[in-house]
């Protein structure tokens, strides 16, 4: 059933401008990330260190900082209060290192201020994972059977996820707001030095943007397929 949507060449033309967008976000966090990662911070700290001195001033030593697998595989982790950079982040003395620990820390920063995006993110991280899992099965099931409250229902369930896309937005740009802010009141990176670190940090936030405009340009397709959206339903064709 998936794989109709995944060969549909109107899917395609319609998924083009995001996938398109997607891949030249990867093409600059990684062109950006290995810039960055030739030239050393002021404070000369790695990307663990840079994190626990941020997290202490803000009086965050209760958040603690471990190193997890995978390249940028860094993120906070609201629940159990942990902070997880990737080998070349936690262990790294660059602007790019120090950059992404700060971005990660201005995460721990938002939740413990309560910022309310973050924490409507969190509240429908579960509801956006399933509906992210299961709207296109239901959907296609939907138009195979001629169902239309299983047709609704795949797209009320994927719209889950437009707007945990949606949320999430605002949340990464301010986390990359306060992580320049700290990373230049810290002393751990000069002030000439603060638009190569926004250089990584808004590479990055172009794979969030990707990924916000794939998912809402996927919901277009649902409606059209569906026939909510000026097109016909694919059961009646």
């Amino acid at each position: 059933m998936l794989g109709f949507i995944m060969f549909d060449p109107l899917y395609l033309i319609i998924l083009a401008p995001a996938m398109l967008l997607a891949a030249w976000a990867q093409i600059k966090v990684k062109s950006a990330f290995a810039r960055a990662s030739e030239m050393p911070s002021a404070g000369r700290m790695t990307g663990a260190e840079a994190a626990y001195r941020i997290l202490r001033a803000n009086g965050l030593q209760r958040i603690s900082i471990e190193q997890t697998q995978g390249f940028l595989g860094d993120h906070y982790d609201p629940r159990h209060k942990v902070l997880r950079l990737s080998p070349d982040v936690y262990n790294g003395r660059s602007l790019a290192s120090v950059g992404v620990a700060a971005h990660e820390t201005g995460h721990a920063i938002q939740d413990a201020a309560g910022y309310a995006p973050l924490k409507l993110r969190n509240g429908i991280v579960p509801l956006a994972a399933v509906g992210g899992n299961l709207s296109m099965i239901i959907f296609m099931a939907g138009l195979i059977f001629s169902f239309t409250q299983l047709i609704l229902l795949g797209i009320v369930l994927f719209s889950l996820t437009v707007v945990f896309q949606l949320i999430n937005l605002p949340v990464e740009f301010n986390a990359s707001r306060r992580a320049r802010e700290v990373l230049v009141a810290n002393g751990i990176v000069a002030p000439q030095q603060d638009a190569e670190v926004g250089r990584v940090l808004n590479a990055a936030a172009l794979t969030y943007v990707a990924a916000t405009i794939g998912a809402i340009l996927t919901l277009l397709y649902l409606l059209y397929r569906s026939g909510l959206l000026g097109g016909s339903s694919s059961s009646r064709n």
